[in-house]
């Protein structure tokens, strides 16, 4: 192989020509099926109900809720997930009613006129964790279709869709499955939805015979049909290096050291940061929290910056948080130790309180 460097990245470049959609034993079965097939025994989904998609996902249309046309999310949801129901809202008028409320609230907004209830399991920001059991029972009880947006949990902490007999779910590759910047996401849907759902971005992969290079198009049956064009191999790859590792790990395990890790941090910065004004926008309980650590202080972002220049790399969300991820599998207690130590010396110091901290990047 021959190696590329960049800066400080390497890139190694492989034989990829077609046969790279193909398995070793050169079986036609895309790159996309065989890592789902991976990853969704260790999650409790079905191989036949989860594939990967293209890294801004793709979007669907069913028929299996008999709610209105009510589609009810929560505030403050991943943007992402509110952005495309205002663009679903903008293309279909008043067929659609997008009903945003806080997460507190979600089960009163869920009603008999709810079609879709669409919802990220722990929040993005401040890593609140909702009981999808009970907030998937009574979407079914109104009639309504959920969705849940798995992107701050899957790969941290234990997910049971079929369990709770979740409709359709979302979430991305890079974050807990490893999968680096730009990975391809993934999409499940239950099996008893599927060959009533029909893929508006119908595209020549989701066919079901693509290499008849047919006019006509006819959707493939199952969760394929939800595949779009050709696949990303070189993300597929990255991704399927980092599932690989994951699947090494039992799902409870990773939680209970996750769950840990949130303690040990909050004592910790109980410990050594308790005079600077640092308040806490994660819940304190373990059993309702994803695995996070969100701080809020009024000088957060340059806070965050002095951070990452010594190697610390959290992020900040506007207007005020401070956002530390907390990925068990490979992050280790003294980790945590170090990262609230650089924070006591940081804000000891005021090392923070520099211009060059406080010009806000595009990237935050």
């Amino acid at each position: 192989a021959e190696s590329i460097t960049k800066g400080q990245r390497v890139i190694v470049y492989g034989r990829l020509d077609y046969r790279s959609w193909e398995n070793q034993e050169g079986e036609r079965r895309s790159k996309v099926e065989i890592i789902a097939d991976d990853v969704a025994p260790s999650l409790k989904w079905a191989t036949a109900e989860v594939t990967k998609i293209s890294r801004d996902g793709g979007g669907f249309d069913s028929g299996g809720g008999s709610g209105g046309g009510r589609a009810a999310s929560g505030a403050g949801n991943f943007p992402t997930d509110v952005y495309m129901m205002q663009g679903l809202q903008s293309m279909l008028g008043d067929r659609i009613d997008l009903v945003l409320v806080a997460r507190e609230r979600i089960e009163e907004a869920i009603t008999e006129n709810t079609a879709v209830v669409l919802l990220t399991d722990v929040n993005y920001q401040t890593g609140h964790l909702l009981d999808k059991q009970t907030i998937t029972d009574l979407a079914h009880e109104k009639g309504a279709l959920i969705i849940w947006d798995l992107c701050h949990s899957a790969g941290a902490l234990p997910i049971d869709l079929n369990g709770i007999d979740a409709d359709m779910a979302v979430g991305c590759g890079y974050k807990y499955f490893n999968g680096g910047p730009g990975a391809p996401a993934y999409l499940f849907v239950a099996k008893r939805l599927q060959e009533n759902l029909q893929q508006p971005l119908s595209g020549w992969w989701g066919h079901a015979r693509p290499f008849a290079f047919v006019d006509e198009y006819e959707a493939a049956a199952g969760i394929s049909r939800m595949l779009c064009s050709t696949q990303s191999i070189l993300g597929l790859s990255c991704l399927e290096v980092g599932i690989d590792l994951f699947l090494t790990a039992d799902m409870q395990l990773i939680r209970e050291k996750s769950l840990r890790m949130g303690d040990l941090f909050l004592r910790l910065l109980a410990e050594q940061c308790a005079d600077f004004n640092f308040g806490i926008l994660s819940p304190i309980e373990p059993a309702i929290r994803g695995s996070q650590i969100t701080l809020t202080h009024p000088h957060g972002y340059p806070i965050v910056q002095a951070m990452i220049e010594k190697k610390v790399i959290g992020d900040f969300r506007a207007p005020d948080a401070l956002r530390f991820g907390i990925a068990p599998l490979y992050l280790r207690y003294v980790d945590i130790w170090h990262a609230v130590s650089v924070l006591n010396e940081i804000m000891q110091t005021k090392s923070w309180d520099q211009e060059r901290y406080k010009r806000v990047s595009a990237v935050t």
